[in-house]
């Protein structure tokens, strides 16, 4: 039979008095007659056995000399109880931050593997809050909404379904922490709009291939890009944002992406790096009616549909009616067919149903 070890955590904890306590009881010593030894009156041998005044190296250095052992062993007693009261502490605050987990997507964070997967009863909530906490970077709740929940007022959405902030905040932060682990040069505006350009020769490439590119070239130019799987009621597919004044970041989470979908989606958070003020994070979800969009998201828009598919070859969008006319148009400039074919369907050339051959599921 195997038997399993648990660590013993124990809800209280022993001051080093006690052990002040027991030297006094062996020897015959009241409290008075150490105080006197000690050169402390009653009333601090009194507090320093109650745990209530701490020992310090000169009273370590006392101790040493009236009860015996060592400096480093008081010290170390008295480090020892302080680290067991901050635990306790630390265990009743986190018991009472439980609450906290009804404004997070806590499941889905546990399905991506960004805190560990358990039961959410009663006794196992603290540690989920402790874990939550560790993942957001906080020391608190309120440090959170501080902080995540803050950033609402930033937030330039395209939905008005995107009001969940817990869900927002997980997904942000975990295109965060991606961000943290890739050193990039300051930002350089000329070489962001000539990589954007280099990007979109890219597009009739398969993932495999493209990916890398993008990522390599954004970063040479002060841009971060990340891939990030969505979290249900974030409704978010793209955000544009600056993590500090030197290093932008375009997170993206193929949240119903097709290619065409994936790549305008880029350029349209690459325009909102180029065309808009570092101080807004730009959260963008997928053809949101253009009645909710603001002027930044209208420009972004427009900056990206035309960077696609320039305004000289609009007038021969009309002409496209086959597969072939798509093929050879997409061709001669140089992007890939289902892009053109999602610009058809969007302006209600063709209808919805029509040539979604082109189009190219993307996943993690």
């Amino acid at each position: 039979m195997t038997e399993t070890t648990r660590t013993f955590t124990p809800d209280w904890v022993s001051p080093p008095g006690d052990t002040i306590a027991d030297i006094l009881e062996e020897r015959d010593w009241t409290q008075v007659q150490l105080a006197e030894r000690l050169g402390y009156t009653t009333k601090h041998i009194s507090q320093l056995i109650n745990g209530k005044a701490p020992i310090n190296e000169e009273t370590a250095l006392k101790l040493e000399r009236v009860l015996g052992s060592t400096t480093a062993f008081w010290l170390s007693r008295e480090a020892q109880y302080r680290a067991g009261l901050a635990r306790i502490e630390e265990e009743n605050r986190l018991k009472e931050w439980t609450s906290w987990l009804d404004e997070l997507p806590v499941k889905e964070l546990m399905n991506q593997g960004v805190i560990p997967k358990c039961n959410l009863i009663p006794k196992n909530k603290p540690g989920v809050v402790k874990s939550l906490l560790h993942f957001f970077g906080v020391a608190s709740p309120e440090e959170w909404r501080s902080y995540y929940a803050g950033m609402e007022i930033s937030f330039r959405r395209t939905r008005e379904e995107q009001s969940d902030v817990g869900a927002i905040s997980g997904w942000l932060r975990l295109g965060e922490i991606e961000a943290e682990k890739l050193d990039c040069p300051k930002y350089s505006k000329p070489k962001f709009e000539k990589v954007v350009r280099e990007i979109r020769t890219l597009t009739v490439l398969p993932p495999e291939e493209f990916e890398p590119q993008m990522q390599q070239l954004c970063r040479e130019a002060g841009v971060v890009l990340v891939l990030v799987p969505s979290i249900k009621r974030a409704h978010v597919s793209g955000v544009a944002r600056w993590l500090n004044p030197h290093k932008a970041l375009i997170q993206l989470s193929l949240y119903g992406k097709t290619n065409d979908r994936f790549w305008f989606n880029f350029f349209h958070e690459a325009a909102h790096i180029l065309l808009h003020d570092k101080e807004n994070i730009f959260l963008d979800e997928w053809d949101s009616g253009e009645s909710l969009e603001s002027e930044p998201e209208r420009e972004a828009n427009q900056w990206s549909r035309e960077f696609l598919i320039p305004p000289e070859y609009e007038g021969e969008l009309t002409q496209l009616k086959s597969k072939a006319d798509v093929a050879d148009f997409a061709e001669r400039i140089g992007i890939h067919p289902a892009i053109v074919v999602g610009r058809l369907q969007h302006d209600n050339l063709i209808p919805p149903s029509w040539m979604n051959a082109f189009k190219e599921s993307f996943s993690f």
